[in-house]
C-alpha cells in the first residue's frame, strides 16, 4: 500500500508547522495579507490545517461547498489566488517537501481556483 503525502511529510505537525509558517507569510504580503486583517486567526489556521491535510490524503476533509461559502464575502482575484499559490510553493520548498509532491499539492489548490476566485 503507498504512503499518502500526509503520511509521508508527517501527518498533522508537520502540516499545521507548515500552515504557520504559510499564514506568517501571508499577513507580511502586501497582496494577500489584508484578506486577514478582521479574521479569527487561530480558527483559520486550524481550518486551513485540516484543508491541507486533506489535500496531502489526509483524514481531514472539506467540501466544494464548504469551500466556496468560506470564500464567497471576499474579492479574491486571479492575481491573489497566483500569489497565494507562490508563497504555498515557497513556503513546502523550505520545508524540503519534494519537488513532484510541491507540484501534485499547488494542483490541488488550482484545482479550486473557480470556488475561491470571484
Amino acid at each position: 500500500m503507498s504512503m499518502t503525502l500526509f503520511e509521508k511529510y508527517g501527518g498533522f505537525p508537520t502540516v499545521n508547522q507548515v500552515v504557520l509558517t504559510l499564514y506568517d507569510r501571508l499577513l507580511k504580503d502586501g497582496d494577500v495579507g489584508p484578506f486577514f486583517d478582521d479574521v479569527d486567526l487561530p480558527s483559520i489556521i486550524d481550518h486551513q490545517t485540516k484543508f491541507v491535510s486533506s489535500l496531502l490524503g489526509g483524514p481531514a476533509s472539506f467540501t466544494d461547498e464548504q469551500l466556496r461559502i468560506a470564500h464567497q464575502h471576499m474579492t479574491i482575484t486571479n492575481h491573489h489566488f497566483d500569489r497565494l499559490k507562490e508563497v504555498v510553493h515557497e513556503v513546502l520548498s523550505e520545508f524540503s517537501v519534494d519537488p513532484g509532491d510541491i507540484d501534485v499539492i499547488v494542483d490541488q489548490f488550482e484545482a479550486r481556483r473557480a470556488i475561491m476566485v470571484e
